[in-house]
């Protein structure tokens, strides 16, 4: 059975400027390997035959390296975005989408199981699945709270707020498609569209690593843990 992947890689990264001035986020080195040929590599491994990239900015930089996609044993083919679409927006050019395929960020370092994750949202019936990770949020702060008189009724000092958060790593059901107009539509718009529809998300939590490299900081630490735990991503 064939199982298709779409990575959304036509963002310009400015949250990873300077670095992404000259190149496009999904080449930015992890390693020896762009983030996004990790992220391919895995797919291959995962047992995805088909992987479309999404592409916008420096499109011509993404084609050039992945080419057909023969490197890697896989089809590689392009959808262009002539301008910024948002997350889910994208989807609607691509005319020939299976019932259900995943579709991922391509600046996402995670050691997800991509193939139990395709297969857990085919058996949930749901018509979208989205990995999760929980996060912890320091406030570097002495928190106050007030009440209506602007009088203090607490203090905390510097507390953890904890967050269950979307991984930019999802599993759809073609049937999405009906739901999202022409243009520019994000994530945030398609979830708060499912819950007014009354449209069941499957929410998958992974306890593992997971790692966006969208800011200066989480590159760097994405750098650092890919060099020292390189097997748990490329499965070497």
């Amino acid at each position: 059975m064939c199982k298709r992947a779409v990575i959304l890689a036509g963002g310009k990264g400015t949250r990873l400027r300077p670095y992404t001035v000259v190149l496009p986020k999904p080449l930015m080195p992890i390693g020896e390997y762009p983030i996004l040929e990790v992220i391919v590599r895995q797919l291959v491994y995962f047992g995805f035959d088909h992987i479309t990239l999404a592409v916008n900015h420096q499109a011509d930089l993404l084609k050039a390296f992945f080419g057909d996609g023969t490197s890697w044993g896989v089809k590689i083919d392009y959808s262009l975005e002539n301008s910024p679409l948002g997350t889910m927006g994208p989807l609607k050019l691509i005319p020939d989408l299976p019932k259900n395929f995943l579709v991922m960020n391509g600046d996402v370092l995670t050691d997800l199981n991509l193939a139990e994750f395709y297969k857990e949202h085919e058996l949930s019936s749901r018509i979208f699945s989205i990995a999760s990770k929980i996060r912890h949020q320091h406030i570097d702060y002495g928190v106050l709270l007030v009440d209506e008189e602007k009088a203090l009724i607490g203090f905390e000092e510097k507390p953890k707020v904890t967050y269950q958060v979307s991984m930019g790593v999802y599993m759809v059901n073609s049937d999405i498609l009906q739901v999202l107009p022409d243009g520019a539509f994000g994530f945030d718009d398609l979830m708060l569209s499912l819950i007014k529809l009354d449209k069941k998300v499957n929410v998958k939590d992974h306890s593992g690593y997971w790692l966006d490299i969208g800011r200066p900081d989480d590159y760097m630490e994405a750098i650092s843990i890919f060099e020292t735990q390189k097997s748990i991503f490329l499965h070497v």
